[in-house]
């Protein structure tokens, strides 16, 4: 049997909390757009599609080998944004700040190692985000994307500990989709102090 999955990491509460603010206060604004539930909106590293699910065992085997080797990663928010352009905008999201170097290696090691499983390579470069809204077809946008950009262009949060990968399982129906988790990797290597060398 084939099931629709991704890799992402949850979102602690008190990220969750300012995202339902920032939300509240977006959705007053008259701009055409599927919003996102906040207990929905994770960060996604891998979106793996498909896959059959006699192939899960294997995959952990090399997601765990990632996690094994990568470190917890610290992030906050950092400002809100729109793919592709504000004239012709698909996606509003809100950016990240911190460990997104860290984080980059973490997905590229995964694609590597999943490669044989089929799982298809993206092709631009990583943009680690989080996905508020989608923006409906033929939208009418003008001033008022403009004035909601502008007003969380410097949004800001604490720094938050991302220390375990998730593997979710997604569901689509009329209602939304619906997110299980299915298996989880803690990210366990060791940050080396700045400036240290191995002695021979």
């Amino acid at each position: 049997m084939e099931i629709r999955s991704f890799l992402a990491f949850e979102l602690p509460e008190q990220i969750k909390d300012i995202l339902h603010r920032v939300l509240a206060d977006m959705r007053q604004a008259p701009l055409d757009i599927k919003w996102v539930r906040v207990e929905n909106i994770h960060l996604t590293v891998i979106f793996i599609g498909n896959m059959e699910m006699d192939l899960l065992d294997d995959m952990a085997v090399i997601v765990k080998g990632a996690c094994d080797s990568c470190p917890p990663m610290t992030i906050s928010l950092k400002s809100a944004g729109v793919f592709s352009n504000k004239r012709n905008p698909k996606v509003l999201w809100i950016g990240l700040d911190g460990d997104i170097e860290r984080m980059s290696v973490l997905k590229n090691t995964l694609q590597e190692g999943l490669r044989p499983f089929g799982i298809k390579e993206e092709k631009r470069g990583f943009s680690p985000h989080l996905t508020l809204g989608r923006f409906k077809k033929g939208s009418k946008l003008g001033v008022h994307l403009e004035d909601l950009l502008l007003k969380y262009g410097g949004l800001e949060s604490p720094g938050i500990t991302l220390n375990e990968l998730v593997l979710f399982r997604s569901e689509l129906s009329p209602k939304g989709a619906k997110y299980s988790r299915l298996n989880a990797w803690p990210l366990i290597g060791v940050t080396q102090p700045p400036g240290r060398q191995e002695v021979e």
